[in-house]
């Protein structure tokens, strides 16, 4: 999987190829090139997804709730 691909996937899809990685190498049925390969991925996917959270966090750290339960995006950073 290369970059480009990785980087236009949803942080669901990208958890969750992810997932079906870290089984297939605990699974330890793969080849070490293979294995190798994997882990790369594992890597960027991991990054991808690190990414994709930290952009999450900063919108919600945006929003704000006023006395009467109203929410507000603050644009402020």
């Amino acid at each position: 999987m290369t970059n480009d691909e990785i980087s236009k996937l949803s942080f669901e899809d990208a958890l969750k190829y992810l997932q079906k990685i870290v089984e297939e190498l605990e699974n330890g049925n793969v080849e070490l090139e293979k294995s190798i390969e994997l882990y790369e991925t594992g890597a960027k996917l991991r990054e991808h997804c690190e990414d994709k959270l930290k952009v999450a966090e900063k919108k919600i750290s945006k929003i704000s709730l006023s006395k009467d339960g109203k929410a507000s995006v603050n644009d402020i950073e």
